[in-house]
């Protein structure tokens, strides 16, 4: 493989329409809960979590809770209450993210940084949260709070990791890998822990379905680090460019700068050290050439194979072909 090609942008909707359809009305219950969860009484802060509507894009994670949970037992009352609360701190990450990366475009339409300015972002990624765990609250244990705290720390780990890594072009493959486990792969992986577990599964089923979230976001990562570098803004929806921007390096560049040959190496450090509009592209066919970029997309389809052996601990089942396959999704996209 040379340059990445995923599923075009109608495509891909059409694909998750019909991923989703064993889940959609547990979907629309958790959209619903999430409104009316974050409704305010004061018209600038309604406008702020209306606006939260244009963050919401594959529903990722919403799904894992849903789609374990009919996987593992069947999809009870608490399901589509924690995928609303998933939701939620997924989409205040998302907004804190916007403003750490100076990101001007989300979803086609404005960040919440740049229409508000960044105090009203940073309230509102923290509104989202309180919001997050008041609603996990309501179930009977606080067993969903535990975990989900605990995820949240661990994405907030992962984010503080990459920024103090900024700059870093020594930074290896598994201080990477540690990064995206925190910032991204902890929600995927509590997401499918949490729908397995209130579908009554056993352990050896719940650890199974953590298994399987986790490698799902960590191939969901890599693959979101090579659409920032090939990606189309028109199909993504959101601004690109910004890991060399604020030079952090991901699983392509850090492979180049490994394998590459001293002129190639030198060449790169000194475009990811200017970090001009133009390194993106002086840097595609130095990935491309050098099999870096293979490499990363290889590194991609471990993680679903990985991900997809998991599931052999659950009986055959709608629900379980949906992930099999969505495990396969989340490196085709193009967005």
């Amino acid at each position: 493989m040379s340059i990445p090609t995923g599923l075009k942008a109608e495509e891909s909707r059409k694909t998750l329409t019909r991923l989703f359809a064993p889940i959609q009305a547990g979907l629309a219950d958790a959209d619903r809960i999430f409104q009316e969860e974050l409704q305010s009484r004061f018209p600038f802060v309604q406008a702020l979590v209306e606006h939260c509507g244009d963050y919401q894009g594959k529903r990722l994670r919403p799904a894992l809770v849903l789609l374990a949970g009919g996987a593992s037992g069947g999809i009870v009352h608490a399901h589509p209450v924690l995928a609303a609360v998933v939701e939620m701190i997924h989409t205040a990450t998302l907004v804190h993210d916007d403003v750490l990366d100076e990101s001007m475009v989300r979803r086609h339409a404005a960040t919440v940084n740049a229409e508000w300015g960044n105090e009203s972002a940073v309230m509102l990624g923290d509104y989202l949260f309180s919001h997050a765990y008041h609603l996990a609250a309501s179930l009977e244990s606080t067993l969903a709070c535990r975990w989900i705290g605990k995820a949240t720390h661990e994405v907030c780990e992962g984010e503080m990791q990459q920024i103090h890594h900024r700059g870093n072009l020594d930074l290896d493959e598994v201080s990477y890998f540690q990064i995206i486990a925190g910032k991204t792969a902890a929600l995927t992986a509590v997401s499918s822990r949490l729908g397995a577990h209130y579908a009554g599964a056993d352990a050896a089923v719940v650890d199974a379905m953590e298994a399987y979230g986790y490698h799902v976001g960590m191939a969901f990562q890599i693959a979101d680090d090579v659409l920032d570098i090939w990606g189309d803004e028109r199909a993504t929806g959101k601004s690109l460019g910004t890991d060399l921007e604020k030079q952090k390096l991901t699983l392509p560049l850090i492979r180049l700068l490994e394998i590459g040959e001293p002129s190639v190496v030198e060449l790169t450090r000194r475009l990811l050290t200017e970090a001009r509009a133009e390194s993106r592209r002086r840097l595609q066919p130095l990935l491309e050439e050098s099999g870096a970029l293979d490499y990363a997309w290889s590194r991609a389809r471990w993680h679903v194979d990985q991900a997809i052996a998991t599931l052999d601990v659950v009986g055959p089942s709608e629900f379980k072909d949906v992930l099999a396959e969505m495990a396969g999704y989340v490196v085709r996209r193009s967005a």
